[in-house]
């Protein structure tokens, strides 16, 4: 279970009291030498000075190291700061000492020479950097353990997230409705071209087989997936007969890039079904790819606008987004957008 925000702070402040607490508690083992003013001081201040210190440090180090970059340089940051509040919790205790001293009531022989020890710097030093150390090594050793825990979480969720994308995939592949008009189209055909349509079947059992093989890998070269778009292409044509025109600009670069597999397919397949088809007079569709020293940048263009129904599932859109997220973090970007009559998408993968 990952904690949130809230119960981790809430953890924090109830080991603080305790922590600091049950040190100072040991004065209690002295409480027939020492007068019990004295005892009630140790342990408040004790207490208070502890976690003063110690919170000063906490907001230091959360904002300034980073286990996913941990280095000589966090470890400069750390030991910088250890030094820095011990001579900031001695100075406290010294402090304390002298106020004690000077306002509290009257001392006992023992606490004399208990407060004598914080007249010596180095040993009051000492003490102070073994307290800060203790506590700097826990705080680190705890928050180190949080996060392979949310790691651990994290990558579970990638995973079954991953899952879940990949069945999106396949949800996304095997269109029913694109099926069912394809066979239906190539029935049709049938009675007019017989060789044409046998080609078109085979076409439409490639795309199932590509479908179906593809879908436990996660790149392939955009030269092959664009034999897949040909033939979806040549389907979808059948139907819309001279009202879809498709056009080609691939960088030759580009070609044995490796990309996630049926993304540019799935964006042509929205661009017919959301573009293409809702024009009487159809439109074009066209393909882009331009590959740059550190970016693939993907682009379909269809003619139309920009229009997503509420009560669409968007599920290709959505499928694009989450595997690229998947498979790129933030370093992938796709926008869609309506410029000049066009509806454009753009896809951008990092080459490195």
């Amino acid at each position: 279970m990952q904690l949130s925000d809230k119960r981790r702070n809430l953890i924090f402040w109830v080991l603080q009291f305790l922590g600091w607490g049950f040190l100072n508690l040991s004065s209690l083992l002295l409480l027939k030498q020492m007068s019990i003013e004295f005892v009630l001081f140790s342990i408040v201040m004790g207490t208070f000075i502890g976690i003063l210190s110690t919170s000063l440090l906490r907001y230091y180090l959360k904002r300034n190291i980073f286990f996913d970059k941990f280095g000589l340089k966090e470890l400069v940051k750390i030991s910088v700061s250890v030094i820095i509040t011990t001579a900031f919790y001695a100075l406290l205790n010294f402090l304390s000492g002298i106020l004690y001293v000077k306002y509290g009531p009257e001392l006992t022989e023992f606490d004399l020479k208990i407060l004598k020890s914080y007249d010596n710097f180095w040993l009051l030093a000492i003490n102070s950097l073994i307290v800060i150390f203790v506590w700097v090594a826990c705080y680190l050793a705890i928050k180190l353990l949080l996060k392979l825990n949310t790691d651990r979480i994290e990558r579970l969720e990638l995973n079954t997230t991953l899952k879940q994308a990949q069945l999106n995939t396949l949800k996304g592949q095997i269109n029913p409705h694109f099926m069912f008009n394809s066979l239906n189209n190539i029935r049709g055909l049938m009675l007019e071209d017989v060789e044409r349509s046998r080609d078109m079947l085979t076409k439409l059992s490639e795309m199932l087989r590509y479908s179906l093989t593809k879908n436990d890998v996660n790149a392939i070269a955009l030269e092959e997936e664009l034999e897949m778009v040909e033939n979806y292409i040549d389907l979808s044509k059948i139907q819309f007969e001279d009202r879809l025109t498709f056009v080609k600009e691939i960088d030759p670069g580009s070609l044995n890039i490796p990309i996630p597999p049926m993304i540019i397919q799935l964006l042509i397949e929205n661009a017919a079904k959301h573009g293409i088809s809702n024009l009487k007079q159809g439109g074009v569709i066209t393909l882009r790819t331009s590959a740059e020293e550190q970016e693939l940048t993907i682009q379909v263009r269809n003619t139309g606008k920009l229009h997503l129904d509420e009560h669409s599932t968007q599920l290709g859109l959505k499928n694009i987004r989450q595997r690229l997220r998947l498979l790129y973090g933030e370093l992938a970007k796709f926008t869609l957008r309506e410029e000049g009559g066009e509806v454009i998408a753009d896809i951008k993968i990092p080459l490195a």
